[in-house]
């Protein structure tokens, strides 16, 4: 296979190992008992893995450099937390880690030119929602996958865009002014009950899963954005289906506890 030569950072990504699992762990071993160079050897043999990772973010106006910078920053983090004894696979560790990494990045310091592409998605499904509701008349709301169908987009971009509104502001922020009254995002979103407890009870919510970590994060986002089982759950990031309702339980009883604090 011929590889092309693709710099960045001034890294050529063409030549970057790969380690195997098993030289992970050996490496992994060597740090905790305080070799330092390991950790460089990791951090080198993962670099693969953040590229991977800042592909989900492309076409969001952020240049590939910086991405890649905050996604390394994300993957020493990874490598420096990681425990041997949990029996995962350390990707499957270190990616929600990289994607945290590089979206806090993206809120915190460029809010401006990575949110309109998000928006733009988060604003559409919003609205294939309302569609979806009003034609079969139904009485639960669209899975993320229904919507993600009907905007021909991977499902995974509506749940970073949806995420992506969660803000307080952002629901009082305008979509488009076709020269009358201004449509807001709140104008886009139906619900049956009182609008002003659903966006408290939105906000909690949100406020509620930052406190999660981020094993804790992905397992929720896969049980009920994505519509998986626990035993999908637990073959995917390499655990058992006890542990995964175990991880699920906890998690939702720590939101619940914030919640009605």
């Amino acid at each position: 296979m011929t590889r092309h030569k693709v710099e960045i950072c001034g890294v050529d990504t063409s030549t970057l190992p790969v380690l195997k699992n098993t030289e992970m762990r050996e490496l992994f071993k060597q740090l905790q008992d305080g070799y330092l160079p390991a950790r460089e050897e990791l951090v080198n043999g993962n670099l693969r893995l953040v590229l991977s990772v800042i592909q989900r973010f492309n076409n969001r106006g952020e240049y590939v450099d910086d991405l890649f910078q905050v996604g390394c920053i994300g993957l020493m983090k990874s490598i420096d937390n990681f425990d041997l004894s949990q029996n995962v696979k350390f990707s499957t560790y270190a990616v929600p880690m990289i994607i945290g990494e590089i979206r806090r990045y993206l809120r915190d310091n460029n809010p401006i030119r990575v949110s309109r592409s998000l928006r733009d998605i988060a604003y559409k499904a919003l609205q294939v929602r309302d569609h979806l509701m009003a034609e079969k008349k139904r009485e639960n709301e669209p899975t993320v996958q229904e919507i993600a169908k009907v905007l021909e987009v991977p499902k995974e971009d509506v749940v970073f865009a949806l995420d992506a509104i969660q803000d307080p502001v952002s629901l009082f922020e305008p979509i488009y002014n076709d020269g009358g009254d201004p449509i807001f995002v709140m104008d886009q979103i139906s619900d049956e009950r009182n609008k002003d407890v659903k966006w408290v009870e939105d906000i909690a919510l949100k406020e509620a899963m930052i406190r999660l970590n981020d094993r804790e994060k992905l397992i929720l986002n896969m049980r009920f954005f994505q519509g998986k089982t626990q035993m999908e759950v637990a073959d995917e990031i390499g655990i058992s289906q006890a542990q995964v309702s175990r991880l699920e339980k906890a998690a939702i009883n720590q939101m619940n506890k914030y919640v009605q604090s």
